[in-house]
């Protein structure tokens, strides 16, 4: 009775978010309760829903923070100079700006927001390309590979989603993968690398020597073109995201400082790392805005972003508290352990991350984390692998490079959006080398035992 009350359950969460019939927060509170009560929970229901909240507060309480620290750094301009330095870097050239797009989303995405890491790239490179007569293509695809990858970051949606749904730390989950994430960036600059060629050699055959591009400018033999005068910011034109006033130089040195030490202490576990975001956003508030009402300002321009996310995450704390406090989870997973091949059960982690970008296109993150994960997880169990490695597993292929993919993601609408292509198109250009980005990434896992193949 608990399996199939915990299958109809997922089933039900999926049907109606995937048909948008309810939002995804009243779909994990009140869908757990309804079978809580059809199973004989009732008693029970306080104690399930309490136990999953305070098991997710640390996460609620680091994504909070981290949205808002990074949210007053992009108001401060500390990407600023990367983007002006790397376009001063790329000289016109079709190749070194591809390069440079996906130098510059890899350090923009630490934010952990892709909708805010299209907006800034976007807005900033996307004037470039136009005046070089570069495919927009060529602009959403690098943009997708980079922030794909960054994705895997703590406080970004897949490790978050995994850590609460499965009730796991950072530890657990990031950091054996960490060297498969510095697998994924080099080859998200390969493939860069590669994808501009190409981009090189068709502008190259539709202007030769001496000739113009669409802008009216010269172009070299290379294919290379004049760098704009005046290169944007992620504060011009219609995609801007800023709304403070560039900080002076001396805070921006502060602000460099401070997040590196922030990335360092996250990456060496000084402490955990709610601590370290609060900590990190309250000297960098005061230190940026030290009066009252700059501080205030601040935090009602960026209250709507963090109620989002905060309010889901502590919403997958009651799905996830009532499936497991009732049983339904452990019984789901042996009824999974019972189909399941044993031949299989042992490759399941390396299943789960090379299925997973497909599945994106098919589920939303939501509905993937914490209505299919969870099963997962126990079902791995169930052949003596531990869950956290099928989180991993889950970081590493289901989002990680499928969200700038998915339809089924309001961010991609943005990146698409932005740069002014169709999704069909977008999927089309990027897909086998975002799947490619997967494969590279799960094979470093596996050498590196991150994950058991």
């Amino acid at each position: 009775m608990p399996a199939a009350l915990g299958f109809a359950t997922i089933a039900l969460f999926l049907l109606l978010t995937m048909t948008k019939r309810v939002s995804v927060l009243v779909a994990l509170v009140l869908l757990p309760v309804l079978a809580a009560l059809a199973g004989g929970f009732a008693g029970e229901l306080g104690g399930m829903v309490l136990d999953g909240l305070s098991k997710v507060a640390p996460t609620g309480i680091m994504i909070a923070f981290a949205v808002l620290y990074f949210s007053l750094m992009v108001d401060a301009g500390l990407f600023d100079p990367l983007i002006r330095g790397l376009l001063r870097l790329a000289q016109g050239d079709p190749l070194r700006v591809t390069v440079a797009t996906a130098v510059l989303t890899l350090c923009v995405a630490l934010d952990g927001d892709g909708a805010s890491t299209f907006l800034i790239t976007v807005s900033a490179l996307l004037p470039v390309y136009r005046k070089l007569g570069m495919s927009p293509l060529v602009l959403s695809g690098v943009v997708c590979l980079a922030a794909g990858v960054m994705n895997m970051i703590p406080w970004g949606g897949p490790t978050v989603r995994a850590m609460a749904a499965l009730k796991l730390e950072s530890s657990d989950v990031f950091t054996p993968v960490l060297p498969a994430m510095g697998f994924g960036i080099a080859w998200v600059l390969v493939a860069s690398w590669l994808i501009g060629r190409r981009e090189r050699r068709r502008l190259g055959a539709l202007t030769g020597p001496g000739e113009k591009t669409t802008a009216g400018e010269p172009v070299a033999a290379s294919g290379a073109g004049p760098v704009p005068a005046t290169a944007p910011t992620p504060g011009d034109g219609p995609g801007a995201v800023r709304v403070a006033a560039p900080a002076p130089r001396r805070l921006t040195l502060f602000n460099l400082l401070l997040t590196v030490v922030l990335v360092v202490a996250l990456i060496l576990e000084v402490m955990p790392l709610p601590v370290l975001f609060v900590l990190g956003f309250a000297v960098a508030l005061l230190v940026n805005h030290p009066t009252w009402e700059q501080q205030q300002a601040l935090l009602d321009r960026h209250a709507k972003n963090v109620v989002l996310v905060t309010t889901m995450i502590f919403a997958a704390g009651v799905f996830t508290g009532v499936l497991t406090g009732s049983g339904m989870i452990g019984d789901m997973a042996e009824a999974l352990v019972s189909v399941i091949p044993d031949s299989l059960g042992g490759h399941l982690p390396v299943l789960v991350a090379v299925t997973g970008m497909p599945l994106s296109l098919v589920f939303t993150p939501d509905a993937y984390y914490f209505g299919v994960l969870p099963v997962l997880a126990e079902t791995a169990h169930g052949f003596g692998t531990d869950p956290a490695e099928v989180a991993r597993a889950a970081v590493l292929g289901q989002m990680t490079t499928g969200f700038p993919l998915s339809p089924l993601t309001a961010a991609t609408f943005i990146l698409v959006g932005m740069s002014g292509v169709q999704l069909g198109e977008h999927q089309r250009f990027i897909f086998r080398w975002a799947f490619a980005t997967t494969l590279v990434m799960t094979a470093g896992a596996v050498l590196t035992g991150a994950l058991s193949l």
